[in-house]
């Protein structure tokens, strides 16, 4: 399986199954948290870093405060403040040690994460689980999977999480336009005018 339509195939049929077994009720206890917050906060390493930044912007378009942490000019967080913290193993040191700053603080803590028993699902105030192969998932049942015909080597580490945890934030943001009575246009308004 080397030609890259087919790999990608693949990657959308297996996030299509991993979207449906999102929880409706986790789901919509994140959007209205992340509605009702005055400042949000979002943070992931690696890649899961990248679709924290990626959220972080279209919250910027829909006219939210937001903060990435780690930016030199985000400032200190509050028990006012909402976080919103990836990790695909919910096991990713530097995402911990903020969980428990957060908590600390007593800033809610929303996660999304692919293990309901991790260290930061546990941290957590509420917690959207998104499955997906993650970068703690050995090869070890390599030569079954083959036999079965699953290709999990074609998402290398967390690859299906991200890529679903992406798709599910957009659909977050289109959500929230909606009960924030925010328009593609208002959005187009805060966009950057230099890049």
């Amino acid at each position: 399986m080397n030609d890259v339509k087919l790999i990608t195939r693949y990657l959308l049929k297996h996030i299509e199954r991993i979207i449906d077994e999102i929880d409706t009720f986790e789901a919509d206890v994140f959007i209205n948290e992340i509605a009702k917050s005055k400042r949000i906060f979002t943070y992931g390493a690696g890649r899961s870093g990248l679709v924290a930044k990626a959220f972080a912007m279209r919250l910027m378009h829909l006219g939210k405060t937001v903060y990435i942490i780690g930016d030199i000019i985000t400032p200190a967080i509050t028990k006012d403040d909402c976080i919103v913290l990836i990790s695909g193993s919910g096991e990713t040191l530097s995402v911990i040690n903020t969980a428990k700053v957060a908590k600390q603080i007593g800033s809610k803590i929303l996660s999304i994460t692919s293990y309901r028993n991790s260290t930061l699902a546990k941290l957590s105030d509420h917690v959207v689980i998104i499955k997906g192969r993650t970068k703690l998932d050995g090869e070890t049942d390599y030569f079954i999977r083959q036999i079965v015909g699953e290709y999990k080597s074609l998402a290398p580490l967390g690859t299906l999480f991200e890529l679903a945890t992406m798709i599910f934030l957009d659909a977050v943001i289109a959500r929230l336009m909606d009960i924030l009575k925010v328009t593609e246009e208002d959005m187009k308004s805060r966009h950057a005018t230099i890049e």
